[in-house]
């Protein structure tokens, strides 16, 4: 009878990650890796330039107005080639060479969302987010999306064989209690936004390792309550929750940002006002070069601009998946799933807030909009997903007898 159980149990656990992310793709081909290194890249290289002539599009006024209309765009522009060369050398090294030290990028992270809400931290509009001297600082919240996917697939390829055995518990342990940590540090600072986006990062690299299905909806059930007691618990964000159902009931307060948000896109038509020719950046749309860019994009370069930026992020959801497919162990699989989710979930958020599908939010729209920390994290997650690429081997499917490689085992 334990057996039997035992055999039902396993059943219902998916077969493998692989089985779980091709229900998605279609089967691998040969010489795939070089394709899906080079698209990646180049997606990658077009988000950020786009980011940097919107940026600059987008903030020349607010700029202007301080005396330097190549403020906001030179400091965008440092971080990004701060970032380049890191991303290069991460792309350029085998992914694997940097999981001894997941352990290291986590405490660190742990640490420094710990030091940011003591009185070390930067304060900005009641929220302490931020270390270091002006200009150069940084959100150590920004960090935590890089060590979570990292920590992640560290620990749920450790347990690897027990997972696929149906071991719940492996499943769940440590990675759950890791989740609960970080969602309890970064809503301290308070960032409730940036603590749900990390959380579901994590709930889906739980999904795509095996968490059952009713698990995953139990846990966005439960997630949902959770970001309603969130919301209800401060008054700005039950007033952004009231302007998002009804923008005009606080056209002057919350629902500002929003209706200024649907001007900059509704008056954007087909083609744009033209780049630079907006109307919204003139100080009529707050953050217009960080959470708002999307309004900016669609006001000047119009319907075809919103669209092309939605196609480069498919282009990522798709190669990041066929990535995923075809990584050489658990411990990239579930990475590649990891970092792939952080990016699009991100752009997801940011994009509905800008549209009217979220309430607004403060996530910036990723490679795109202002900010240093967030522009050299993201590149850093897209390096580490090019590193995968340059080693997907679809040979790798075909070994006999599906043999687990020693990454697989939980060896490091």
């Amino acid at each position: 009878m334990t057996q039997v159980s035992r055999s039902r149990r396993t059943a219902r656990s998916p077969s493998s990650l692989q089985g779980r992310l091709r229900a998605m793709v279609v089967p691998p081909a040969s010489g795939e890796s070089n394709t899906l290194f080079g698209v990646l890249a180049a997606t990658v290289v077009v988000l950020i330039l786009l980011g940097l002539l919107m940026t600059f599009s987008a903030s020349f006024v607010q700029s202007a107005l301080a005396g330097d209309a190549f403020r906001i765009f030179r400091r965008q522009l440092l971080w990004c080639l701060l970032g380049i060369p890191v991303t290069i050398a991460v792309a350029l090294r085998d992914y694997r060479v940097w999981r001894p030290y997941v352990r290291v990028v986590v405490v660190v992270a742990l640490l420094l969302a710990v030091v940011v809400v003591t009185p070390a931290g930067i304060e900005r509009s009641g929220a302490r987010r931020w270390l270091g001297m002006e200009p150069l600082v940084f959100q150590p919240a920004e960090l935590l999306k890089l060590a979570v996917p990292l920590f992640c697939a560290d620990a749920l390829a450790r347990s690897w064989g027990r997972i696929k055995s149906g071991d719940l518990r492996a499943l769940l342990v440590p990675t759950l209690p890791m989740l609960a940590v970080v969602a309890v540090l970064v809503m301290a600072e308070p960032d409730l936004e940036t603590a749900a986006l990390l959380v579901a990062i994590g709930v889906v690299m739980l999904y795509v390792a095996g968490l059952p299905t009713r698990w995953l909806v139990t846990s966005v059930i439960a997630g949902a309550g959770l970001v309603g007691l969130g919301i209800a618990s401060a008054g700005f964000r039950m007033g952004r929750f009231g302007a998002w159902l009804d923008p005009n009931s606080s056209a002057a307060v919350y629902g500002y940002q929003t209706l200024q948000g649907y001007y900059a896109l509704g008056s954007g038509g087909w083609l744009g006002t033209g780049l630079g020719d907006g109307r919204g950046k003139w100080l009529y749309l707050p953050n217009a070069h960080t959470d708002f860019i999307f309004a900016i994009i669609g006001e000047e370069l119009g319907l075809l601009g919103v669209l092309l930026v939605l196609a480069l992020y498919v282009v990522i959801a798709v190669v990041g998946l066929r990535i995923a497919i075809l990584a050489p162990d658990s411990f990239g699989r579930l990475l590649a799933a990891g970092l792939v989710a952080g990016i699009l979930l991100q752009a997801a958020i940011n994009m509905g807030s800008v549209v009217g599908l979220l309430p607004v939010t403060g996530v910036t729209l990723p490679f795109v909009s202002f900010g240093g920390t967030s522009l050299v994290i993201t590149m850093v997650s897209a390096g580490l997903l090019l590193s995968i690429a340059r080693h997907t081997r679809p040979q790798t499917r075909e070994r006999a007898g599906g043999r687990r490689s020693e990454s697989d085992s939980g060896r490091a």
